[in-house]
């Protein structure tokens, strides 16, 4: 049966934590300290619990605030009076 080189550490509970230990075992490629992250970067990141987080939080939003702008679109149209010849 073929092995794999990673040797894990910790329990993989998810896909994320697999590629985070294929990056740093078999890449060589560490998570940059938090103080090397700056700007948006600080928020945003995929190293973090919390930045994976406010990375999901921001991509609902925009769905949402998307999808609120079309319905409303829909329904001012809806609403417009067709041409009227008096």
């Amino acid at each position: 049966m073929p092995t794999s080189p990673v040797k894990t550490r910790i329990p993989l509970t998810s896909f994320g934590h697999l590629i985070t230990e294929v990056k740093r075992q078999l890449f060589a490629i560490e998570p940059p300290a938090s103080v090397e992250l700056t700007g948006l970067r600080k928020y945003f990141n995929s190293y973090s619990l919390q930045g994976r987080r406010n990375c999901v939080l921001a991509t609902y939003g925009i769905m949402l605030v998307t999808a609120t702008a079309f319905f409303m679109h829909r329904q001012n149209k809806k609403e417009a009076p067709k041409d009227c010849t008096a």
